[in-house]
């Protein structure tokens, strides 16, 4: 059969040298950041939704930042397990605070490692919300009884980002959806002449199903409700817009959506609108465990899964991924 086909696509997909010549998106394991999820103590403890991701000590924490620079990952983000909780989570900011205890020494055995901190309640109050509660001292008879409040938490966000500035960490990442935290944690860096440390906001975060399994992780689930009134309803995109432009006028240096996976158009468009910014995609933990899962039983090839879902958030615009299958996949780019 004779068709007179000028153009075939086929024709540069004939050998895996060719596609590799015209391949469009690269993955790297200098794109990925590591989690890593510190308490006080010894050792590890497994997280039971997690497979392969634990609990770690400060030197268990120093031991994972050194798997990932030996693996070409540049950096880790904190998360932390206080030793008690409060209504305001005051270790989050204490010199002797978990977090900060992580910092110093990751910084100080593996200096060229970035050290991205998360900057948020949650896992510090005892009541597992992401700011300051509407009761007690705070209570305010205009707004219900319970609900967090906005313009507290603030000063609470500024002094945790000075306290982890102070540790020596690189990047500041507030993650908890309080309006105006981008202005106040610059101010209060500036105050405090940190002027130069980036802030990396979790511009777009959304009241996502695909948490789960970070809550074992962090010991951060909400004692009551939930946290849609600050996290944005998965049906908005226009409001993804809005939110990062709010962030990047108030001085944000970076941005982020997450999770990554349902929401690959909104990093597309927040790109799209934000093409000047390092744009970071969240590989959020149901992401991460539901891979693990279907691999488990057999269902998938997990390295070819992962490897491609990693590939789909940089195709839709994520200069950076943050994902606990970092250590993997950059051993499965190097193979």
């Amino acid at each position: 059969m004779n068709v007179n086909l000028k153009t075939r696509p086929r024709r540069l997909r004939q050998s895996a040298a060719i596609r590799s010549m015209v391949r469009e998106t690269e993955l790297n394991a200098r794109d990925f950041i590591y989690p890593l999820f510190v308490r006080h103590g010894d050792g590890r403890t497994p997280i039971v939704s997690m497979p392969g991701i634990d609990q770690v000590s400060t030197l268990e924490a120093v031991r994972e930042a050194e798997k990932a620079a030996k693996a070409g990952v540049p950096a880790v983000i904190l998360f932390g397990i206080p030793a008690e909780k409060d209504p305001v989570g005051l270790e989050n900011f204490s010199e002797n605070g978990i977090i900060q205890q992580a910092i110093r020494a990751i910084k100080k055995e593996i200096p060229e490692m970035v050290v991205v901190t998360d900057v948020c309640l949650c896992e510090y109050t005892d009541h597992g919300h992401c700011g300051i509660l509407n009761t007690g001292e705070h209570f305010q008879a205009s707004l219900p009884e319970g609900y967090v409040l906005n313009d507290p938490t603030l000063e609470v966000l500024g002094k945790v980002a000075i306290s982890h500035a102070e540790c020596g960490a690189d990047i500041i990442a507030p993650s908890g959806m309080m309006d105006g935290m981008i202005s106040a944690i610059r101010d209060a860096l500036d105050a405090k002449s940190f002027e130069l440390m980036p802030i990396m906001s979790y511009a777009v975060k959304y009241a996502s199903a695909f948490y789960g399994p970070f809550r074992d992780a962090a010991d951060g689930a909400p004692k009551f409700g939930d946290r849609k009134s600050h996290q944005m309803d998965p049906a908005n995109i226009k409001e993804a817009l809005r939110e990062a432009t709010l962030d990047v006028e108030e001085g944000a240096d970076m941005l982020m959506v997450k999770p990554a996976l349902a929401y690959l158009d909104v990093i597309r468009t927040v790109k799209d609108a934000f093409p000047e910014l390092p744009m970071a995609a969240y590989n959020v933990s149901g992401e991460y465990s539901m891979v693990k899962a279907a691999a488990e039983k057999g269902w998938i090839d997990e390295e070819k899964v992962t490897l491609e879902t990693l590939l789909s958030m940089k195709r839709a615009g994520a200069d950076l991924m943050i994902t606990y299958h970092a250590l993997e996949a950059a051993a499965w780019l190097k193979s």
